[in-house]
């Protein structure tokens, strides 16, 4: 570097060198860490213009296998390099190619949804700030701290990055645990895609992996947000297990879902297709937490809680895709005639520019609604059969959710606007292939299913064999 420069270029340029490896190798030991995590998803949600192409690979379930390989270790390179300065402009050239990749694969250009929830761009994003930052020691020779050609002085400047690389070390084992190689070793075996699998029985319990999947759900327009026509539920992720007499089974499966395994079934429905999960604004952190770790799931926030108006507040603030006024809360305001809350809910969700959606338990309150002439951009309804073994109308606890399934079926046929159907399993009552097909053929456009991590594979095969296989709808599509 020419002497010419003030002192203070001379270091903060090692400072910047030394941050952006912070970044690349941080993604890529995240990515290694949770062995659930895939590209799949990133992949099947490309909007660019190469976005055949990317979608193609991500359907492939052998070239995203090549693909998790070459971006994590390249992530983990890339990352080294510019921290130790060693090697740095094959480093930066590296991170340039892994960064143009990915800004391709989701440009934020007019008109195009963009996949992730850590900001608002359009054309410039932190992708490709990142990648001009590292063309920019590419290109510029002075400044690039090959540890060959180096000065005394920029050799200093390149050590730097050690004890950075100490801290670096301690802030990870302190976010993601102190975990024995033997632990990651036993959560990484299978070849290929089949290492994302349940890691506590691994040796004895089997169960379909992503080397299993046949298909990926469809995808569908609600707004201008593109869902998965399956969608995760987050009610056994949160803890509200509708396990009817079984009062330990809610905090049995509350236990269940440490945040690694959340993020594990996260991923693992990501990698099989399914984009969304719909939950309660208790999760927001958690999700958003999992955003920061490189996730790109989207939320759908019933916005359920005591302020109603709050909660969707709450929702958009942490990046909610879609919100909709929670079944319980709706049905409440409906009996109690609070008809301009529901009113001023819609109101606030779509001021902020995304779907505003209305649930409902009871066909009344769909009805009240319409009759208020109050549009939503989707509605969350109930819809199961009452042919299950504790479908008891007459002595009800916590064991049915749509009472009067036919009406239902009818009375929706005739809305306009696109149909999330939830608790079409009944809470597990209901056998899969069963429950999605009574479901898909009476109307409804998504599913939205509570599901661990061991069931999303086969239940995704399940809803794509359904949706391809003899299906007859009595309502068209609305998305």
């Amino acid at each position: 570097m020419s002497h010419s420069q003030p002192a203070s270029f001379r270091y903060l340029l090692p400072v910047l060198r030394i941050a952006i490896g912070w970044h690349f190798l941080y993604e890529g030991l995240v990515k290694l860490i949770y062995a659930g995590w895939s590209s799949a998803g990133f992949l099947q949600a490309s909007t660019g213009p190469l976005a055949g192409v990317f979608r193609a690979i991500g359907g492939n379930s052998v070239a995203v296998t090549v693909v998790d390989f070459l971006n994590i270790w390249g992530l983990i390179a890339v990352g080294l390099g510019l921290m130790l300065g060693v090697l740095t402009r094959w480093a930066s050239v590296g991170g340039m190619v892994l960064l143009g990749l990915y800004y391709l694969a989701n440009p934020p250009l007019f008109g195009l949804p963009v996949a992730g929830s850590d900001g608002s761009y359009l054309i410039v994003n932190r992708n490709l700030i990142e990648m001009l930052t590292l063309g920019f020691f590419v290109a510029w020779r002075p400044v690039v701290d090959e540890v060959a050609q180096a000065s005394r002085r920029e050799m200093l400047a390149a050590a730097a990055g050690l004890p950075v690389m100490g801290a670096f070390l301690l802030a990870v084992l302190r976010k993601h645990g102190y975990r024995s190689f033997e632990e990651m070793n036993l959560r990484m075996r299978g070849p290929g895609p089949n290492r994302v699998v349940a890691n506590p029985t691994i040796r004895s319990f089997q169960f379909a992996k992503v080397g299993d999947l046949r298909a990926r759900p469809p995808m569908a327009q609600i707004g201008k947000v593109q869902f998965s026509r399956l969608i995760l539920g987050g009610n056994l992720i949160g803890g509200w297990a509708h396990a009817r007499d079984l009062i330990y089974v809610s905090k049995l499966v509350k236990a269940y879902h440490h945040r690694d395994k959340v993020f594990e079934t996260f991923a693992l429905a990501e990698s099989c297709g399914v984009n969304a999960i719909l939950t309660n604004p208790m999760l927001c952190e958690t999700i958003n937490d999992y955003w920061r770790n490189g996730g790109r799931i989207k939320f759908i926030s019933d916005c359920g809680g005591k302020n109603v108006l709050e909660m969707i507040q709450r929702s958009i603030d942490k990046g909610a895709a879609a919100c909709y006024i929670q079944g319980a809360v709706t049905d409440q305001l409906v009996k109690d005639g609070n008809y301009d809350l529901i009113a001023k809910g819609l109101e606030l969700i779509r001021k902020n520019g995304i779907p505003a959606g209305i649930g409902a338990h009871e066909l009344a309150t769909v009805k009240g609604v319409v009759g208020r002439g109050l549009a939503p951009d989707f509605w969350m309804k109930t819809l199961h059969e009452c042919n299950y073994w504790s479908a008891r109308k007459d002595q009800q606890h916590d064991n049915i959710w749509c009472t009067e399934p036919e009406d239902t079926v009818a009375f929706m046929k005739e809305r306009p606007e696109p149909w999330i159907a939830f608790k079409v399993l009944a809470a597990g009552a209901i056998d899969p292939k069963r429950g999605f097909r009574y479901a898909l053929e009476s109307g409804a456009d998504f599913l939205c299913v509570g599901m661990y991590d061991f069931q999303v594979v086969d239940d995704v095969n399940l809803f794509c064999d359904v949706l391809n296989k003899g299906l007859v709808r009595g309502r068209e599509w609305r998305a």
